[in-house]
């Protein structure tokens, strides 16, 4: 019994109480806002630290995709952060936000697209057809995410590219086996019979085919 007191005492003790406030993985996102954000866990004994508090202050910021706290005692809290990365451009008026695959904005302004533009003919973040464009971008190895224009989508099942220096379309279906397509496309982009057609269809990638506008 006086075992437990005397854990009890240094437990909840001033000594263990939160004096130091450590912010890791953060690169958009300001560490010190973050350690702000906290302060009022400043003194609180660290078994006591409010995790559901802590939760409500760092939604605030829609840049964190996740994050995992580590108490290292006597008095640090480590908030390890995982930041929303931008994978695509989207059209807001006119101007430009680059988005997470989620939808989330993860910066805007007047700048010209340096990522993929994604085109859902302003279906919303939550479709079904932003949800594939985003598959078939992520699928994109950098040598050809660098080459593509736009990823436009419908429907699931309706995913066209557009190149960049021309008006060349590729046909891509639904985002199923978009690695397979995407080497396929690789491949046909280096082909001389391929370079002059204006419509690349690799929507089934073991069937690929190359020719003019239909």
């Amino acid at each position: 019994m006086l075992l437990l007191l005397v854990l009890a005492v240094a437990v909840y003790s001033p000594i263990l109480s939160l004096r130091t406030i450590r912010v890791e993985g953060t690169q958009r996102l300001s560490s010190s806002t973050l350690r702000t954000a906290l302060g009022d866990q400043l003194g609180i004994p660290l078994a006591l630290l409010d995790s559901a508090r802590i939760r409500q202050q760092l939604s605030a910021f829609p840049l964190i995709r996740s994050y995992v706290t580590e108490v290292v005692p006597p008095n640090t809290l480590v908030v390890h952060v995982v930041e929303r990365q931008p994978v695509a451009d989207i059209k807001n008026g006119t101007a430009w936000d680059q988005v997470d695959p989620a939808g989330v904005v993860i910066a805007a302004g007047e700048a010209a697209p340096s990522l993929p533009v994604i085109d859902v003919g302003g279906k919303p973040a939550t479709s079904n057809a932003f949800a594939a464009a985003v598959a078939v971008v992520l699928s994109l190895p950098r040598s050809l995410s660098k080459n593509v224009a736009t990823v436009s989508a419908t429907s699931t099942d309706d995913v066209s590219l557009t190149l960049k220096g021309s008006n060349r379309r590729v046909v891509w279906g639904s985002a199923d086996r978009s690695a397979a397509k995407a080497a396929a496309l690789a491949l046909l982009l280096t082909k001389s019979t391929c370079k002059s057609q204006p419509v690349i269809d690799v929507s089934a990638p073991k069937a690929v085919t190359c020719g003019p506008e239909h």
